[in-house]
């Protein structure tokens, strides 16, 4: 986040000055309390003051650095998770293949009859079966699939870092969101995928998270 020349003047008679109020701020800067409003706010949304009601403004100390990684480290799963696509394990590889080029995602997450997670499915898997000389319309796709429990998944009120942290070390592209719905399944509900950590990042650095 960028401050104006106003907003820095503002931090440096905090700095200064705490605890003073927003009534002898805006008088410093001769300047009206309803012209200095909204750089209050900002500041304070922003983590760079601290406001304390009848006491005044406090610098927190914070560089711009450690508010970034505070935000980043409090977006939650449920923010930036996309829908998910899903292939019944019954569907054929050909029909697999023909999913993820309609939807244009690179994971398929793949549910059994009762619609619980069975596996997953990744743009590496399908180019592999589609080597040789197999009919892929006679191939089930849970042939292919990396099968559950070993496919990583995350909760929508997990830390967004956390589920990026887990992208990186696995090597993959996308985890399924999922909900619990008895002792050994779950239904997903969402995709993270590194397009999502994306638009997490570019969102910050336009402040529509600040």
């Amino acid at each position: 986040m960028e401050l104006s020349k106003r907003q820095e003047q503002i931090l440096q008679i905090v700095k200064d000055k705490a605890p003073i109020t927003g009534e002898k701020i805006a008088e410093l800067l001769n300047l009206t309390r309803a012209t200095l409003r909204p750089d209050l706010a900002i500041l304070t949304m922003a983590g760079y003051l601290d406001a304390r009601p009848r006491v005044g403004y406090f610098y927190t100390g914070k560089t711009g650095s450690q508010l970034l990684t505070e935000k980043i480290k409090k977006i939650k799963v449920h923010e930036f998770q996309s829908l998910p696509v899903v292939v019944q394990e019954s569907a054929s590889v050909y029909d697999a293949i023909t999913t993820m080029f309609l939807e244009d995602v690179g994971t398929l997450f793949i549910v059994d009859e009762k619609s619980k997670l069975a596996g997953v499915v990744s743009r590496k898997d399908l180019l592999r079966a589609s080597l040789g000389q197999q009919n892929l319309n006679q191939i089930p796709v849970n042939i292919i699939m990396t099968r559950m429990p070993n496919v990583a998944v995350c909760y929508k009120d997990d830390h967004l870092i956390e589920v990026a942290r887990q992208l990186i070390e696995r090597q993959i592209d996308a985890m399924p969101v999922v909900e619990k719905i008895d002792n050994d399944g779950f239904e997903v509900i969402g995709r993270v995928t590194k397009t999502n950590i994306t638009k997490a990042l570019v969102d910050l650095a336009v402040d529509e998270l600040i």
